[in-house]
This record gives C-alpha cells, sequence and structure tokens, in this order.
C-alpha cells in the first residue's frame, strides 16, 4: 500500500515569500525525513532562501530546534484543521 502526503510545498513557498524569509528551517517528523533534500531543493528553487534541514527530534508542536532562522517550517503527519 502507497500512501502519498500533500506537504503543501506551495503553501511552504508562498509563506517564505511572504515572510521575506533569508534562512529557512525545515522540521519533518522521522517518516518524512527520507524527503527531506527533495523538499529543500524544491523550495530553494521557488523562493532563493537558503533551506537548513533539521534532522534532530520531532516529536511534535512543541518539539522546536533554537537556531537563528528566519522562519521554521514543521511538517507532521495530522492534519490540524480537522482535529
Amino acid at each position: 500500500m502507497e500512501i502519498n502526503y500533500d506537504l503543501e510545498l506551495e503553501k511552504a513557498s508562498s509563506k517564505i515569500k511572504e515572510e521575506k524569509a533569508g534562512v529557512v528551517c525545515i522540521q519533518l517528523p522521522d517518516g518524512l525525513k527520507e524527503k527531506a533534500t527533495e523538499i529543500a531543493k524544491y523550495l530553494e528553487e521557488k523562493t532563493k532562501a537558503k533551506i537548513v534541514i533539521w534532522l534532530g527530534s520531532c516529536w511534535g508542536a512543541c518539539d522546536i530546534p533554537n537556531l537563528d532562522v528566519d522562519l521554521l517550517i514543521q511538517w507532521g503527519h495530522s492534519d490540524w484543521d480537522k482535529l
């Protein structure tokens, strides 16, 4: 069984542009980390921002890395709009 996720990359790139973020950290749960470089490349091409990939833990919205970046984008497994 194949499961495809909608990572809303267009929404992420729009937010990066809206915030005029130069350095952006992306944080992914373990199950999505294998896509990290693909996601970073896409966002860099769309926005010209420098994308930093957080490979540490990501246990939820409260697990925020302490980095000097303009914007942090986290992905998870739940759709918060429907909870």
